[in-house]
């Protein structure tokens, strides 16, 4: 608890039953059975005012809040970022590469990614949830991509398109990755966000961990609908906004 961020200090720790993620889509449900634990790139100042740091957004750009144990804590995780974030800058010239754009395309627009890493925590349920409540709401992530890890125990459903519930598989030593609303909005819904949602198990059994790598544009970058995604016949679908107003937008909008 002594790692629990201020106001607007969406980093360190997030106790269990203070976010529903469901509001994001203006459902309302009770709070997610969650607890998080998520970090950023902003121990450095110059990094922070390179990805946007500017007066008034001093909270958004704070320093990481790191726990003094267990020993190595902070070393795993600034080691993890660093893979993910070299791993999301390829998927992200594949991807403008299956566009038909360059494939430096999206570089000056990530370069100074705004990204949270975050390790959820769903822990075993002394008593059943209450109506409607989940491990983690029915939403999408809110960036470009999101590339998670998780220990292997079921509960990760997408939505189909004809709007039923499906298991994603559990596929050992394996990513999943889910597509953002931001890619979405570039895309003119040519790929549409993930919807997902985290259930609970029915004999309420087993904890469950996963490791999500949020990777966010840089927070002033302008996000509007591709060229190549759009004709006189598609017209584009969303108005154009930065990648920092709609995440502060999200954050605000499921954060009790």
């Amino acid at each position: 608890m002594r790692c629990v961020g201020g106001p607007g200090v969406f980093r360190g720790f997030t106790p269990a039953e203070t976010t529903a993620l469901a509001l994001s889509r203006d459902a309302v449900t009770p709070p997610d059975l969650c607890e998080a634990f998520s970090i950023n790139r902003f121990d450095d100042p110059e990094v922070a005012l390179q990805s946007g740091l500017r007066e008034g957004r001093e909270a958004f750009f704070a320093p990481n809040i790191w726990p003094q144990r267990p020993e190595g804590f902070k070393h795993a995780f600034e080691i993890y970022y660093s893979v993910m974030e070299d791993l999301a800058n390829r998927l992200m010239r594949l991807m403008a590469l299956a566009l038909g754009l360059d494939e430096h395309w999206f570089d000056d627009k990530i370069r100074d990614h705004i990204t949270n890493l975050t390790v959820n925590y769903y822990s075993e349920l002394e008593q059943p949830a209450a109506r409607s409540q989940l491990r983690r709401g029915e939403h999408t992530d809110w960036g470009s991509l999101s590339i998670l890890y998780h220990d292997g125990e079921p509960g990760l459903q997408i939505k189909s398109p004809d709007g039923g519930w499906e298991d994603v598989p559990i596929v050992a030593d394996a990513f999943v990755i889910n597509l953002g609303d931001l890619m979405a909005f570039w895309t003119n819904d040519r790929w549409k966000s993930t919807y997902h949602r985290v259930v609970v198990p029915e004999d309420h059994s087993a904890n469950r961990l996963s490791i999500v790598f949020f990777h966010q544009p840089a927070y002033d970058t302008l996000i509007e609908c591709i060229p190549t995604c759009t004709s006189p016949d598609d017209p584009p679908r969303y108005a154009p906004t930065t990648s920092g107003e709609w995440i502060l937008s999200m954050l605000e909008k499921t954060t009790y």
